[in-house]
């Protein structure tokens, strides 16, 4: 049973990545087994699937790191199979990451931190203007006053914030969220859902979200995807799937 479809799927818009019937094993291991998915202009698509499903796998495939046994994927319209290093390089330039973990750099201040993905992307942004771009990408995530603090003098949910300002300041066009709440207590996980839409709403972003915390894709996603053997098994709004008597849809919920 492959994307059972609802009506409310039928999103308006351009696609920005499209994945078409994606296939990849590990020997006799099956990971994904024909897998879709369409993120489109300025929603905000979850992605909920259980350990080991092919999340990471699938994510994996889709930034380059991994190369899938066939099927298609277009970022923003180009399909990354034909792309050389310096043309994939671009491409991420158009993209922000929240890793699961924050991933900062220990050696690094805050301020280095948010410098450092412009310094990869100097054709992106005018290095000139990185003070600007620094602040005000601190200032959407409420930590202005941190710029010269380093990473182990912030609690867990502000290094999380300042990672979110990190995948922020290019501009991307889209954003992969990694299971953005995980590891942090209820009240500041709350603190990032609530940034992470204000983000979609202030910067117009594309956002893919990885995400275990129901919580979290009930308050943000636009439209869900659960990823059950190796299928994009269901998608639909939060509400609609929730309320699937399929047991397998069920077990998410639970």
């Amino acid at each position: 049973m492959n994307a059972q479809q609802n009506s409310s799927t039928n999103n308006k818009g351009k696609p920005v990545i499209e994945i078409k019937n994606l296939y990849k094993s590990f020997g006799e291991l099956k990971v994904l087994n024909g897998f879709n998915l369409q993120l489109f202009e300025g929603e905000n698509l979850v992605l909920m699937g259980k350990s080991g499903s092919g999340k990471s796998v699938m994510i994996k495939c889709l930034v380059g790191l991994m190369e899938p046994d066939s099927g298609s994927i277009e970022i923003l319209g180009r399909d990354i199979s034909k792309l050389n290093q310096k043309e994939m390089d671009e491409l991420k330039a158009e993209i922000g990451f929240l890793f699961q973990g924050s991933a900062l750099y220990d050696s690094m201040t805050v301020r280095e931190n948010l410098e450092f993905p412009m310094r990869r992307h100097k054709n992106k942004v005018d290095f000139e203007n990185a003070d600007a771009l620094v602040m005000e990408a601190l200032e959407s995530v409420g930590l202005a006053k941190a710029i010269d603090l380093m990473p182990e003098e912030l609690s867990g949910g502000m290094q999380r914030r300042v990672a979110l300002a990190r995948a922020l300041i290019l501009k991307p066009k889209i954003i992969f969220y990694d299971e953005p709440t995980t590891g942090l207590d209820p009240i500041t996980a709350k603190e990032i859902i609530l940034l992470m839409e204000n983000i979609q709403e202030k910067y117009k972003t594309s956002s893919l979200i990885i995400t275990h915390d129901v919580d979290c894709a009930r308050v943000v996603s636009n439209r869900m995807i659960l990823l059950l053997n190796g299928v994009d098994y269901v998608e639909g709004t939060f509400e609609e799937i929730q309320a699937s008597k399929d047991p397998k849809v069920q077990a998410f919920f639970k």
